[in-house]
């Protein structure tokens, strides 16, 4: 029962730990956990702990910003109707929001599509390009789509209409013919980072479109906008899409969230009101589970302009309602998410070895496809095997899959499965697809084969990576604040994992939604541990003795505080 992961213990470099601890005149407990991401070097370490904007790449560097920069400069000069084109997900949605606020503050002929998750589908339509046509579109701008659209913006230009493709998922064989194609992920591209979410290439291209028209003198009065202040949306659609919080996406979140924390925009002072988050500083934690529902939500079974509006408004009034709004898709998003997680599990438990399966597909006329890549994620996270949950309408498969480390989700549709597939995008850990009802059985044991072919016969299993061993006596209120330091924190920059060994445990009880509080006792040293949703351990840790993986945090509670640790694993003794 214990461990629930697999264990991964740090190596020790102490030559670099001591560079760092006393060049820094840092904790040597943080300088062991900077060392095992990679961060050897203390100017690397100050890059690392107090980014600032200066160490954003040069977005001309990007493949076709020039291009791009070029055709968008004379739409606006030209007086152009433009169309920005997003996804009904959180990092279109504020992709969508950015590109759309800083246009209509210098031209007044800018409107935006997001296109119904059920009824449209993720991409550019022939219908939709057909409504720009008739209503005199002249430039279309997509953001976080249309890299696989090649046949739909060919369909485009032969009718008249202009098309800028900015976004971040892999990139085909054969682009699109357009205006410019914007993607890191060419294989001519310079931009040094190739890992952007779709927002933070939007932003990108805004930095170079200001910078254009600045020095084409576009801003008479000298008064050109503030960059910075669209950080608070680039940040939350950068964490929303769980791309490594690294080099340049670590830059934005973290400054991106220092700006919402004092942000006037009022839909998203609203919508951190109706999360219930008080007085609580906007975290990455707090934005992947408060915020960025919520905003999904509106896409996944609402209406995404909703959530689009809620970030554009300025009325108080308006926000407040549109925060409402989401909040109730949210409710209803989780209940329709119970109901399917609870009928795969069960379904499962009654006919499925899981132990001689390396994947899952499941597929159903009843489920919302709008819940269903949620609900994948749950049985990754149960399961640790790659998931792809089908909703069927009229013959026709919309699928959502998720992946594990180990198994590259879309290497696996593209190389193996892509024949069955009527079509197919995403990345490593995230995938969407269509296909025929009577493919679906075929391509489960395709997906299984690309699996084996991938990993073997082997059961992977989740990982804990432990920063530092440590004694109890070394964790104070110092060295939490060196911790924080590196937030925020996501995918490839975790929360960090300490282990103590030998811990007496004591005054197990079940709290709330099956959480599992408990005392730790190591050397005269104790602290309160909170173990979440994993409540049922409660008999098999009172009075045991064991190494426990955690994170140290700081408890703020009606106005008080305490040193907590955050349990990540146990092995008991």
């Amino acid at each position: 029962m214990l461990p629930i992961t697999r264990w991964k213990l740090p190596d020790t470099t102490s030559e670099a730990q001591s560079l760092l601890t006393g060049e820094l005149k840092i904790n040597p407990i943080m300088s062991q956990i900077l060392v095992n991401r990679g961060i050897t070097n203390p100017d690397d370490a100050k890059r690392f702990l107090f980014p600032s904007l200066e160490q954003l790449h040069n977005p001309f560097l990007m493949k076709d910003m020039e291009k791009a920069v070029e055709r968008l400069t004379a739409a606006i000069y030209g007086k152009e109707k433009i169309v920005v084109y997003g996804d009904y997900d959180a990092d279109g949605i504020t992709s969508t929001a950015i590109l759309v606020n800083f246009l209509r503050e210098i031209h007044d002929d800018v409107t935006y599509y997001i296109p119904g998750r059920i009824e449209e589908g993720y991409g550019l339509s022939r219908e939709a390009i057909d409504r720009f046509k008739e209503n005199g579109t002249n430039l279309v701008i997509t953001v976080d789509c249309g890299i696989s659209n090649r046949e739909e913006i060919a369909y485009a230009v032969s009718s008249g209409i202009d098309v800028i493709v900015t976004d971040h998922h892999e990139v085909p064989e054969i682009l699109p013919e357009c205006s410019a194609v914007i993607n890191p992920h060419r294989s001519d591209c310079s931009f040094p980072f190739k890992f952007l979410a779709g927002v933070g290439i939007a932003f990108n291209l805004l930095i170079a479109l200001r910078g254009r028209l600045r020095n084409a003198g576009f801003w008479k009065d000298g008064k050109f906008p503030n960059l910075r202040d669209y950080l608070d949306l680039v940040a939350i659609g950068t964490i929303a899409d769980i791309v490594p919080l690294l080099d340049e996406n670590r830059v934005i979140s973290k400054i991106g969230l220092s700006v919402a924390n004092t942000t006037g925009r009022a839909g998203l002072k609203a919508l951190m009101a109706i999360s219930d988050m008080g007085k609580e500083s906007l975290s990455s934690e707090s934005a992947a589970f408060r915020l960025i529902p919520r905003i999904n939500a509106a896409g996944r079974i609402g209406a995404p302009e909703d959530a689009v509006e809620l970030l554009l408004t300025k009325d108080e009034e308006e926000a407040a309602l549109l925060a409402r709004r989401l909040d109730a898709y949210n409710r209803e998003r989780q209940e329709l998410e119970r109901t399917i997680l609870d009928e795969i599990v069960d379904t499962i438990d009654a006919t499925v070895d899981i132990h001689k399966k390396n994947s899952l597909v499941f597929a159903s006329c009843e489920w919302h496809p709008g819940v269903i890549g949620i609900v994948a994620s749950r049985l990754v996270d149960k399961y640790y095997k790659p998931v792809v949950l089908i909703s069927i309408k009229d013959g026709i498969g919309k699928g959502s899959g998720r992946s594990i480390r180990e198994f590259n989700l879309y290497d696996g549709l593209d190389m193996d499965c892509s024949s069955l597939l009527l079509s197919y995008g995403g990345h490593r850990y995230a995938a969407g697809i269509s296909i025929r009802e009577e493919n679906i059985g075929i391509f489960s044991r395709k997906l299984s084969k690309a699996v084996r072919k991938a990993i073997g016969d082997k059961n992977p299993a989740p990982e804990t990576v432990i920063d530092a061993l440590c004694r109890f006596n070394e964790i104070d209120y110092n060295l939490i604040s060196q911790i924080e330091l590196l937030a925020p924190f996501g995918n490839m920059n975790p929360e960090p994992v300490l282990c103590a060994k030998n811990v007496t445990i004591s005054s197990p009880m079940v709290v709330g939604n099956n959480h599992l509080k408990m005392r730790a006792e190591e050397d005269n040293a104790n602290y309160d541990t909170i173990w979440f949703n994993y409540g049922h351990l409660s008999p098999i840790l009172a009075g045991a003795t064991a190494d426990i993986a955690f994170t140290p945090q700081i408890n703020r509670w009606n106005g008080n505080s305490c040193i907590q640790l955050k349990m990540k694993d146990a092995v008991t003794g």
